[in-house]
C-alpha cells in the first residue's frame, strides 16, 4: 500500500489526526476540498489558546504544522469516490487520481441548512447562526430570536436565556402546541408565530430588524435557527456505514466504524459539534488507527 491512511477532510478533527499519525511516522495523505462548515464565521470560540481565531487561520496555522511531518502529504484535491479493495481502500478524486490505503479515515464534517429566509444567508455569521455556545456571548443582553419551531427551537430558546432575558421564538407560521407554549411562558421567552418575510441588515451591521408577512417588524441583535445538519459527504453511506436518528455515522467504539478499516472523526459522528471536540476526536481516531496498524505486523 502507498499509504497507511488516507484521511478525507482538512478540518480540525483530519488535521489532528494526520499530526498525530505524523508522529506515529505513518504514511498519510490528506484530502482539502476546502469546503469547511465553519466557511462563513468569522471567528471560532471556545478552543483553548485560539479563542476568537479566524477559522481560515486556524486551518492555515494546523496545515503548516502538519506540513513539518515528512511522511504526511496534504493535497488541495476532492474525492468524489472510496471503495474498498482487497487490502484495504481507494479513493477517486475530482482530478482523476486514485490512491490506495490500508485505512481510511472520514473527517467531511456536515454542512447546515440556512433558512431560505430574505436576508439569512448573507448575513449567515454576522447576524444569523446555528449555535449559541459559538455566537452567543458576541450578542450577550441584546434581543435574540430563535428561528424554528417544534420541541427542538423550545430548547433552544430556552439555552439562549444563558446570555439575554429577551428572546422570541419565531415558528414561521408553524403552529405551537399547548405544552410549548406552557413551556414559555413559563420561561419568559415570548412566541410569534406570523410568517417571516425576511432580515435587513446594513452592511456596517449598526442595527438589524426582522420583517414579518403581516406587516409587523422588530429590532434583532441575532437570529439563531434550527434546521437540519446533513453530512457533507455519502462516503460512509456508499461504503455501507449506517446513520442513527440524528444523522451520524454509527461508531463501534473509538472512531471505528461497523466497515473494517473505516473510521470517522469530527461532526460526521454524533455528540457535541465544536471546533475543539473535533480536534479532540481526531486524536482519538488516530491512536485507534496506529493501534490497528500495529496489529497487521
Amino acid at each position: 500500500m502507498p499509504y497507511d491512511v488516507a484521511i478525507i477532510g482538512a478540518g480540525p478533527a483530519g488535521l489532528s489526526a494526520a499530526l498525530m499519525l505524523g508522529r506515529c511516522r505513518r504514511q498519510v495523505i490528506v484530502f482539502d476540498s476546502d469546503r469547511p462548515r465553519n466557511a462563513a464565521s468569522r471567528a471560532l470560540h471556545g478552543f483553548l489558546t485560539r479563542d476568537g481565531i479566524a477559522p481560515r487561520e486556524l486551518r492555515t496555522l494546523a496545515r503548516e504544522e502538519v506540513s513539518r511531518y515528512p511522511s504526511v502529504e496534504l493535497t488541495n484535491e476532492t474525492v468524489v469516490a472510496a471503495t474498498r479493495t482487497g487490502q484495504g481502500f481507494r479513493v477517486t478524486t475530482k482530478e482523476g487520481r486514485k490512491v490506495d490505503s490500508a485505512i481510511l479515515l472520514l473527517a467531511t464534517g456536515r454542512e447546515d441548512t440556512v433558512p431560505a429566509k430574505p436576508g439569512f444567508a448573507e448575513n449567515y455569521g454576522r447576524r444569523v447562526f446555528h449555535c449559541p455556545y459559538c455566537d452567543g456571548w458576541e450578542h450577550r443582553d441584546e434581543a435574540l430570536v430563535v428561528f424554528g419551531h417544534g420541541t427542538e427551537a423550545v430548547g433552544m430558546a430556552q439555552d439562549l436565556l444563558t446570555w439575554s432575558r429577551d428572546v422570541t421564538l419565531c415558528t414561521d407560521g408553524a403552529p405551537t402546541t399547548e405544552p410549548e407554549r406552557a413551556e414559555l411562558a413559563r420561561c419568559g421567552v415570548a412566541l410569534n408565530e406570523a410568517a417571516v418575510a425576511g432580515l435587513a441588515a446594513p452592511p456596517d451591521q449598526s442595527s438589524a430588524w426582522l420583517h414579518f408577512s403581516n406587516g409587523e417588524s422588530r429590532p434583532v441583535g441575532a437570529i439563531f435557527f434550527v434546521s437540519d445538519c446533513r453530512q457533507q459527504s455519502a462516503l460512509a453511506t456508499e461504503l455501507g456505514c449506517k446513520l442513527d436518528e440524528q444523522g451520524a455515522v454509527r461508531c463501534t467504539g473509538h472512531a471505528a466504524t461497523e466497515v473494517p478499516g473505516l473510521y470517522v472523526a469530527g461532526n460526521v459522528r454524533g455528540g457535541l459539534h465544536f471546533a475543539v471536540t473535533a480536534a479532540a476526536e481526531g486524536v482519538e481516531a488516530a491512536v485507534a488507527i496506529n493501534n490497528a496498524l500495529a496489529e497487521r505486523r
